[in-house]
């Protein structure tokens, strides 16, 4: 188990893992985007899943920042750890501290790599519709770069 694990670091032995968890605290934004995310960048047969700590809603604005880039949440409905089909994975990444900390506590006699995104909770946004779509817009944009670049280990995008 890894606390922390560099960018460098998180393929181990540079390899893309055969299943991946995303984790956040409800799993209605960040985890499910990062998991619809996943599924669709990472190599066919790569078991990806996501999951909360605890319950929550599913969120609108997912669904408009997925839409708008072709892709749909589908019939996801948000769901905790308990709820999960399968619980072993190669990696687990966390999107939040509290995220973070439950999986830390859940793999404390697993042999299974932690690795901590920070990523924002756009909830916070405020103002009108778009600035508010912004904000998911960035998350969504956060989490496919973190993907392309930490888990197929692509160069980032250099910005203009």
């Amino acid at each position: 188990m890894t606390a922390a694990v560099l960018p460098s670091q998180a393929r181990p032995n540079g390899k893309t893992p055969a299943s991946v968890l995303f984790m956040c605290g409800m799993n209605a934004i960040r985890s499910p985007m990062a998991e619809v995310l996943a599924r669709t960048m990472l190599p066919p047969g790569t078991y990806v899943a996501s999951a909360g700590v605890r319950p929550g809603e599913r969120d609108p604005f997912v669904d408009v920042v997925l839409d708008e880039i072709g892709l749909t949440a589908g019939r996801h409905q948000p769901h905790t750890l308990d709820e999960l089909e399968d619980d072993y994975f190669d990696l687990i990444v966390t999107l939040a501290p509290e995220a973070h900390h439950a999986a830390l506590e859940l793999t404390r006699s697993m042999a299974v790599d932690v690795v901590y995104w920070p990523t924002p909770d756009p909830t916070g946004a405020t103002g009108t519709r778009e600035q508010i779509v912004s904000a998911y817009r960035e998350v969504r944009n956060h989490l496919s770069g973190l993907i392309a670049h930490r888990l197929l280990g692509q160069m980032p995008d250099k910005m203009a």
